[in-house]
């Protein structure tokens, strides 16, 4: 079985995202680990984080920066 996919993002407070998977479940995923270096690190800019879009696969924001659609999913909280 493929591993869901992100639908929908909402954007929390100390970057962290609110996702909603096509499977119905919505977790939390914390940003934080990944804005380092200067590719992730354009994440820190407010304005630029709340930016991401799902892109049927995984997230993007528009400079390309992504993150693995597993990492998503196994790496968020499950929302109780």
């Amino acid at each position: 079985m493929l591993r869901p996919t992100v639908t929908k993002i909402e954007i929390l407070e100390k970057y962290q995202l609110k996702l909603l998977f096509d499977n119905g479940e919505e977790k939390i995923f914390d940003v934080t680990p990944y804005i380092s270096g200067e590719w992730y690190g354009k994440l820190k800019n407010k304005s630029y984080f709340s930016s991401v879009k799902p892109n049927g696969f995984s997230i993007e924001w528009a400079d390309g920066q992504d993150i693995c659609p597993d990492d998503l999913y196994y790496n968020s909280k499950k929302i109780a």
